[in-house]
């Protein structure tokens, strides 16, 4: 079993289309949408949530080691799902995510589909941009020198050979595997981790794409990419 994902809108129409997005991306992951009123309106339903959230459960995700990720896209969507959490015997297994919906579901669906565990899938889900930022340090504190100030830990050049090059799907796969590790990557200057930035490299079939890794996971993380580019994300 993989770690579940449920996707709490105002719209069923949002959660519905991101639902079906992030299953190309993640074929084998639970996805469940939890949007809109009972009645079809726009707002949040507790007993949509809670529906999707036992759901989850029962398949082993709530309840068992896997776990489940909890997406939202407003803040009255959060205050649902927390209420949600408060009517299940076993909300331990469940994690909110403060990311971008769209983005942050699609990170967190490729990082489930590879196998990552719900601490992982979050975290992939809350590295994209827009999500939560970190703090800015507290007076007398000094802030870290960003890491890509450095010389790289790691490096690799790889061609794309997939006939589409760098479109979403496989913008999907690295910024969500990438998301998930410990490390700060760009590929040809852009955030490796975010799914937008690599669709706008423009990147086609005979693009070679640079990859510059620092951090703990850096030469896993320049491996990830390299594999995926060489197997052509599994296209033609």
């Amino acid at each position: 079993m993989t770690v579940s994902i449920v996707v709490v809108s105002h719209s069923e129409k949002i959660a519905d289309g991101a639902v079906e997005l992030a299953a190309q991306m993640a074929p084998d992951v639970m996805i469940l949408p939890a949007g809109g009123t009972d009645d079809g309106r726009i707002g949040t339903s507790l007993e949509k949530v809670l529906a999707a959230l036992e759901k989850a459960g029962s398949q082993g995700g709530g309840t068992g080691p896997e776990g489940t990720v909890v997406l939202t896209d407003l803040g009255s969507a959060v205050m649902t799902a927390e209420s949600a959490l408060e009517f299940l015997e076993n909300p331990a297994g469940v994690l909110l995510a403060d990311a971008p919906l769209v983005e942050g579901l699609v990170a967190a669906a490729v990082a489930a589909q590879g196998g990552a565990d719900v601490q992982a899938v979050r975290k992939a889900a809350e590295g994209v941009p827009g999500a939560a930022q970190k703090p800015e340090p507290a007076a007398g504190e000094s802030e870290q020198e960003p890491v890509s100030s450095a010389p790289p830990d790691f490096t690799g050049d790889f061609e794309l050979v997939n006939q589409a090059g760098m479109h979403a799907r496989p913008a999907a796969k690295v910024a969500g595997g990438l998301a998930s590790l410990d490390a700060e990557v760009t590929i040809n200057g852009a955030d490796g981790a975010s799914m937008t930035g690599l669709m706008t490299l423009g990147a086609g079939k005979g693009t070679v794409l640079h990859v510059e890794a620092w951090g703990a996971d850096a030469e896993r993380a320049v491996e990830y990419v390299g594999g995926l580019v060489e197997a052509g994300f599994g296209e033609p």
